[in-house]
């Protein structure tokens, strides 16, 4: 056997000994930096890589579940979203400064800062100077009350933070195009480290008087690392989020 075919030989080994390695030896899950209580540490200023809030079915790979990356509208609701989408420009509540809901305040163009406490995660919003509470201690959602934001209870699943949130109205919608909800709604949401400066973020949306199925979306959010970052003033009006709507970018940003 010459020189150039043991190489080869040699190479061919070397690939099928990876190829046959467990995925925790081939390619290591990142393992992000602790809290002092020893939580994974989630901290810092965030904002996704790319908005998808025009509309959710239009980017490719963002809505993972089901596979044909369709919102599963039951048949009336699909009507009503058609109609929402059609007067879009004046009835999208963020339009009126509304509160934007979960998971679409997460999926705007304006970045949130994560603060942890060993009971407590808040999210701080630069949108319409907003906010999230996060409850770690908590395992029931409160009686007899909704919100904008919905009820946040939180807990670790190894180093992701899995949120499930209820106590919603059916004021919001999940972008622009008029996707929405009722009052049915239910978020399980996923953050998870991926690297010193990316978090996956994931989403299972569920409310039976609206959609046929459970369905998933996911993205990717970036850490502003920027050594001064800071959330910036953010006042709405009606005009300016009109503008916005009409595909003009809002002064400031």
């Amino acid at each position: 056997m010459n020189k150039y075919v043991r190489s080869i030989c040699a190479v061919a080994a070397v690939a099928a000994a990876i190829a046959v390695l467990p995925s925790s030896a081939a390619g290591q899950a990142y393992k992000p930096q602790r809290t002092a209580d020893g939580q994974p540490d989630l901290q810092g200023i965030w904002e996704v890589r790319t908005s998808p809030d025009k509309d959710l079915e239009k980017p490719k790979g963002f809505i993972v579940e089901p596979k044909n990356g369709k919102i599963p509208y039951l048949p009336a609701a699909l009507a009503q979203k058609k109609q929402n989408e059609k007067i879009s420009a004046t009835a999208d509540p963020l339009g009126k400064c509304y509160m934007p809901g979960v998971p679409r305040i997460n999926l705007l163009s304006y970045p949130f800062q994560i603060f942890q406490t060993p009971t407590q995660i808040a999210i701080a919003y630069e949108y319409i100077h907003n906010w999230r509470n996060i409850y770690l201690k908590r395992d029931k959602h409160l009686e007899a009350i909704d919100f904008w934001q919905g009820d946040s209870i939180g807990h670790w699943e190894g180093d992701t933070l899995v949120v499930d949130v209820g106590d919603f109205n059916d004021q919001t919608w999940f972008d622009k195009a008029g996707d929405f909800h009722s009052d049915q709604l239910h978020v399980t949401e996923r953050y998870t480290r991926t690297g010193p400066d990316t978090l996956l973020y994931e989403a299972t949306i569920q409310d039976p008087k609206t959609f046929s199925m459970p369905w998933t979306i996911r993205a990717e959010m970036r850490r502003n690392t920027q050594p001064n970052a800071r959330l910036m003033e953010y006042e709405c009006s009606y005009l300016r989020e009109v503008a916005a709507q009409k595909g003009n970018k809002p002064d400031g940003k």
